[in-house]
């Protein structure tokens, strides 16, 4: 355990500077979790452009008759004629590609938590995306030189680099932003991969249309240039920047640690393991997980396959849902805020009621649109509506590790983050079972009611044992006991060996 120099200070007023050292700090991570955002997306445009899809050997993909074809797919071709690429690879092995990425940053969550608690979260988070974005540059090399083999091997190192994001961000927040603006920071700072997303997504087509190589070269000095501004004036915490007013390093230590000492101690494993409070966070981050792939990954394929007409043929349609999740969430933060500063709502009545609107909303908005039949506009309005709606995660569950445990909240993040994701890539998989063979309106509805009931469970059961306290066993004045413990032990210990030591001579 080790424990701060730094003094501890008494009440002192909120800084009057409008824009201090944390929002710039909050700016910074938003830039890195849109730039996370969008090494992990443009893959998937790119692989469009870079596989041969004419020598594929395709078999006919099955479609429901329940709806008519849309005018904008009946017959025009033409309109979406894509020159082909030069891989021959098929949609299987296209996939296991995609999914590279993925298994390398879901391996290194957790361990990148608990090295960051050690040794600081912004080095591990700061390097690590710098390794994502410079072998981004490797990427059409690998592809060109030495196949899907060595590409995969690329978008796994890649996916390693980018395992810090989450829990290394949140380590930092819990160190730099105080909880009366939590809710409006943490989702500033998360609702940036929505932010890249809407960017990548578009950008990353206009140029696959010129030069698919284009897209990791562009994205990747951009990552760099990042990552350098990042390092260069960005530090772990209040205390070890040199350059912050005094009045604003005040406010953000009496804030966050009041008249306690900052202390760093050793993992509490069983205390966070047997937490009611962290399991109804868990739980909500799965559902979100699982919904979110269900909301954005399903609901495109079921109106290609049953409303004959697909979402992805429009960019601005693909892109609506998360532009409306990012303006919404940040909206919806603002007002988390504003109930808990005017004190007719505690952190635990705030983080329910915010949660309930982006969970238990999300899972309406599922079961509706699972009985809008072949109305192909009302679908996409709904599927808007869910995920803006769903924005309020950021302001419920996402910041609540923050309010429970400030010292250990990059170990949650961990945690509950890894888990989630395992949880989300059931989505497809759950979907992809029911509706083989048989992709009707009444088997995708199955499809969506299952996500709303995992919405409603995991909800429900974060609103029951879920709370903004800290929780005890992040309580520093147990640190003190603890040290003074070990200290009565250790002397204790010294005279017995030392009485030995006389005794034998």
């Amino acid at each position: 355990m080790t424990q701060s120099k730094e003094v501890i200070y008494e009440d002192v007023p909120k800084p009057k500077k409008t824009f201090g050292t944390r929002h710039y700090m909050t700016v910074m991570l938003f830039l890195g979790m849109a730039n996370a955002y969008v090494m992990r997306t443009n893959m998937s445009v790119a692989i469009v452009s870079m596989v041969n899809h004419t020598a594929i050997e395709q078999n006919d993909e099955v479609f429901d008759d329940e709806c008519p074809e849309s005018s904008s797919s009946n017959g025009n071709s033409s309109a979406t004629h894509h020159q082909d690429g030069d891989y021959i690879w098929s949609t299987s092995l296209q996939g296991y590609i995609l999914a590279s990425f993925f298994y390398g940053y879901v391996a290194t969550q957790i361990p990148f938590g608990i090295l960051a608690k050690r040794w600081g979260a912004l080095n591990f988070l700061g390097y690590g995306m710098l390794v994502n974005s410079i072998f981004a540059f490797f990427v059409p090399v690998a592809a060109q030189q030495g196949g899907w083999v060595w590409l995969c091997v690329v978008r796994l190192i890649q996916g390693l680099g980018e395992g810090p994001i989450v829990p290394c961000t949140h380590a930092l927040l819990a160190k730099w932003i105080p909880p009366n603006e939590r809710s409006r920071m943490g989702a500033f700072v998360y609702a940036g991969a929505q932010f890249g997303t809407v960017i990548s997504m578009p950008l990353s087509g206009l140029l696959a249309e010129y030069s698919w190589p284009s897209i990791f070269y562009l994205f990747g000095a951009i990552g760099t240039v990042w990552c350098i501004f990042f390092l260069w004036t960005c530090k772990e915490d209040p205390q070890s920047h040199e350059t912050i007013d005094e009045d604003e390093r005040k406010y953000i230590v009496q804030q966050l640690w009041g008249s306690q000492k900052m202390t760093s101690p050793p993992i509490p494993w069983k205390s966070i393991l047997t937490s009611l409070p962290f399991f109804a966070i868990l739980l909500a981050h799965m559902a979100q997980n699982y919904g979110y792939e269900t909301l954005m990954t399903e609901l495109p394929t079921y109106m290609k396959q049953v409303l004959r007409f697909s979402i992805k043929e429009n960019g601005f349609l693909s892109a609506l849902p998360y532009l409306a999740m990012w303006i919404c969430s940040n909206i919806i933060s603002f007002c988390a805020d504003w109930m808990i500063e005017s004190g007719r709502f505690s952190h635990t009545v705030t983080r329910k009621i915010i949660n309930s609107i982006g969970q238990y909303g999300a899972a309406i908005c599922l079961v509706i649109a699972s009985y809008t039949g072949c109305d192909r506009y009302l679908t996409v309005a709904i599927l808007t509506i869910g995920l803006g709606l769903n924005g309020g995660i950021y302001s419920g569950f996402k910041v609540n590790h923050l309010d429970i445990t400030p010292r250990f909240a990059g170990i949650l993040m961990a945690l509950t983050n890894c888990t989630a994701n395992f949880a989300g890539l059931l989505a497809p998989m759950v979907a992809g079972n029911i509706i083989e063979g048989k992709p009707t309106i009444a088997q995708w509805r199955y499809v969506f009611i299952i996500a709303a009931i995992v919405y409603f469970v995991c909800a429900t059961f974060y609103n029951i044992f879920a709370t903004g306290k800290r929780q005890k066993w992040d309580n520093p004045d147990l640190d003190d006991q603890h040290y003074h413990t070990s200290k009565a032990i250790d002397n204790e210990n010294g005279l017995k060996q030392k009485n030995i030591q006389e005794t034998k001579y």
